[in-house]
C-alpha cells in the first residue's frame, strides 16, 4: 500500500535527526505528528491548544546552550533570514486572524443586541442585517490580503541540515496550516473557492481529502449564520414564522459569538508564544 504524504514527511523527519536526538526535538516532532494526525477530526480550539504547546516545546529547544552553539555555528545567513521572516509571517497572520475575529464578534454581538430590544422584526432588524453582512464583505477583503501574502513564501525542505532548524521550519508550516484553517472558519462559504486555490501550505502537507474536511467543518458554523440571515431578508413569512426565524437566527449569532471568543483566547496566549519564540532567536543570532 503507498504511504499517505504525512507518513512520508514523518519518515523523512526521522532520517533527518541523528541516531540520538535531543529529548527536546522529539518532543517537538511529538507534538508535530499529534497535530497532523489531528488535522479533520480536531476542533480549531483544540488545534490552538496544540499549537501553544508545540511553540513552548519549540522555546525551551532555543534555550539550550548547546541549541544556541549549533546554531551559530552551523547555520548560513540566508537561512537565518527565513527562519526570522518565517517567525515574523507567523505573528502577521495570527494578528490578521484575531483582528478578523474580533471584528466578527462585535459585528455578531451588535446584531444580537439589536434583535433583543426589537424583537418584533421589521425594517429596522433588516437594516442591521444588511450592515452585518455588509461588515463581513470587509472581513473577507482583510482575509483575502492575509492569505495571499502566504503565496510563495515557503521554502523548500532540505533534511540535511541542523535538526533543531529543520524542526522549527516544520513547525512554521504546520502552524501556518492551522491559521489557514481558522481564516477559512471566519471567511466562511463565500470565499471557499477562492481560499481553496490559496490553500498553498495545506496542499504541501496534507491529504486533499484532510484539507477539504477542515475548509468544510471550520465553514460550518459562519454557514448556518449567514445563510439564515440572507433567508431572514429576502423570504416573505407570517409574523409568527418572521418572529421564529429571528429568535433561530439570535441563538445562531450567540453559538458563533461563544466559539469566536474561545479561539480569540486560544489565539492570545498562542500570540504571546511567538513574541517569545521570535525574541529567543533575534538573541541568538545577535549573540
Amino acid at each position: 500500500m503507498a504511504s499517505s504524504p504525512l507518513n512520508k514527511k514523518s519518515h523523512a523527519r526521522s532520517n533527518s535527526l541523528p541516531s540520538r536526538p535531543h529529548p527536546l526535538i522529539l518532543d517537538c516532532n511529538e507534538h508535530l505528528c499529534r497535530l497532523e494526525a489531528s488535522a479533520s477530526s480536531s476542533s480549531l480550539s483544540c488545534k490552538l491548544i496544540g499549537l501553544q504547546d508545540l511553540h513552548d516545546c519549540a522555546e525551551k529547544l532555543l534555550q539550550l546552550p548547546q541549541m544556541q552553539h549549533a546554531f551559530v555555528e552551523r547555520c548560513n545567513g540566508k537561512l537565518v533570514e527565513e527562519l526570522l521572516d518565517g517567525s515574523l509571517r507567523l505573528l502577521d497572520m495570527c494578528s490578521a486572524a484575531k483582528d478578523a475575529l474580533i471584528h466578527t464578534k462585535e459585528c455578531a454581538r451588535e446584531l444580537q443586541s439589536i434583535m433583543r430590544r426589537r424583537a418584533g422584526g421589521g425594517v429596522g432588524i433588516e437594516r442591521e442585517v444588511r450592515k452585518f453582512l455588509t461588515s463581513r464583505k470587509v472581513v473577507k477583503k482583510a482575509i483575502q490580503k492575509a492569505l495571499k501574502g502566504m503565496e510563495g513564501k515557503h521554502a523548500d525542505k532540505n533534511h540535511e541540515m541542523l535538526p533543531m532548524v529543520s524542526t522549527l521550519r516544520e513547525i512554521e508550516t504546520v502552524t501556518l496550516i492551522v491559521f489557514e484553517s481558522l481564516l477559512s472558519f471566519v471567511a466562511g462559504p463565500r470565499l471557499q473557492s477562492k481560499l481553496s486555490s490559496w490553500s498553498l501550505v495545506s496542499k504541501l502537507v496534507l491529504p486533499k481529502r484532510v484539507a477539504h474536511e477542515i475548509e468544510e467543518t471550520a465553514a460550518s458554523e459562519v454557514e448556518k449564520v449567514e445563510a439564515a440571515l440572507h433567508s431572514l431578508i429576502t423570504h416573505k413569512t407570517t409574523k409568527s414564522d418572521y418572529i421564529t426565524h429571528v429568535e433561530n437566527v439570535h441563538n445562531l449569532l450567540g453559538n458563533l459569538e461563544s466559539i469566536v471568543q474561545d479561539l480569540e483566547e486560544g489565539l492570545e496566549c498562542l500570540f504571546r508564544r511567538l513574541i517569545k519564540t521570535r525574541v529567543s532567536l533575534l538573541n541568538i543570532v545577535n549573540h
